[in-house]
């Protein structure tokens, strides 16, 4: 595949994932995993036309990072929500024996009810959201890295300006509004890099001098 293909493949992906925050495009998330599909293919190519395999892997390393991230939050939401919501029903339902069938035959007593009952689930939701922001910081600084060796071997400096911007956004998601804003800034600055990649010149042979014949 030529670079041009890969830049094109690159950029197209990176808008893919720019638009992906609007509702009524994105359906079940499909438009963000095409465009992330598309710009590791990128990537991937990239990292062969410059012999600079840090440029996929480290890529590679955060895309893993970041599933596995998300994987433990939800599982951690869960877990959370389950064991929350039981300790709830027990506090709401005091002779209630665990059967959820039995929930529809008793009568709720709110005499029992306090915030304290809400603490453990919203201890629980905040350790979980810390879980998130660390896999997803870690995550991202290998994609900065990725990005970084990218614009070293291209001269295409906003790959790096897109790979910091996407760290400080991972830093502030904890703002909340924020870090989601800088990060979706720094995917259309990703497209816009990868349309700048040009295409290597090839370097022109020398043709050997004709012998003079005497």
């Amino acid at each position: 595949m030529s670079i041009e293909t890969s830049r094109i493949l690159g950029g197209f992906g990176a808008l893919l994932m720019f638009i992906g925050i609007f509702p009524y495009i994105n359906y079940f998330g499909v438009v963000d995993l095409v465009g992330l599909i598309l710009v590791m293919v990128a990537l991937y190519d990239l990292a062969g036309h410059y012999s600079a395999r840090g440029i996929f892997n480290n890529a590679l390393y955060g895309l893993i990072i970041g599933i596995v991230g998300g994987v433990t939050a939800i599982a951690a939401v869960i877990i959370t929500v389950l064991t929350s919501l039981k300790d709830f029903l027990y506090t709401l339902f005091p002779d209630w024996n665990g059967d959820w069938t039995a929930l529809s035959g008793l009568t709720p007593d709110p005499t029992n009810f306090s915030l304290d009952s809400l603490v453990p689930f919203l201890v629980g939701i905040l350790a979980v959201f810390v879980i998130f922001w660390v896999f997803a910081i870690v995550a991202v600084f290998f994609v900065r890295r990725s990005l970084g060796s990218l614009s070293e071997k291209s001269g295409v400096g906003l790959f790096s300006i897109a790979g910091l911007l996407l760290l400080v956004g991972a830093v502030l998601i904890i703002v909340f509004g924020v870090g989601f804003i800088l990060m979706w800034i720094s995917a259309l600055l990703l497209a816009i890099a990868f349309f700048q990649i040009k295409p290597q010149q090839t370097q022109p042979t020398i043709a050997e001098a004709p012998s003079q014949t005497q």
